[in-house]
């Protein structure tokens, strides 16, 4: 799945056009390298991102495609 999918669907970032203005800036690293929107994620992947004035790790642990809201976070864990 696309990074900029997966940060939408897991519900990370609210709209998938956020998240590849994110990715365009550089505010999104997967496993320590910038990441581009169209970058294929997989589990086991470390996703940093630095938007506003507070970072966010987290550890993709599922990739689905489509999930409700209750389940969004099993998708991820947060990271220290």
């Amino acid at each position: 799945m696309r990074l900029d999918k997966y940060l939408k669907v897991s519900r990370i970032i609210k709209r998938r056009t956020i998240a590849n203005e994110a990715c365009d800036a550089g505010k999104v690293t997967v496993n320590g390298k910038v990441a581009r929107a169209s970058l294929e994620v997989k589990v086991g992947d470390r996703i940093d991102i630095t938007m506003g004035n507070k970072p966010f790790s987290c550890v993709i642990t599922a990739v689905n495609e489509y999930v409700t809201k209750e389940t969004a976070s099993d998708n991820y864990r947060v990271a220290e």
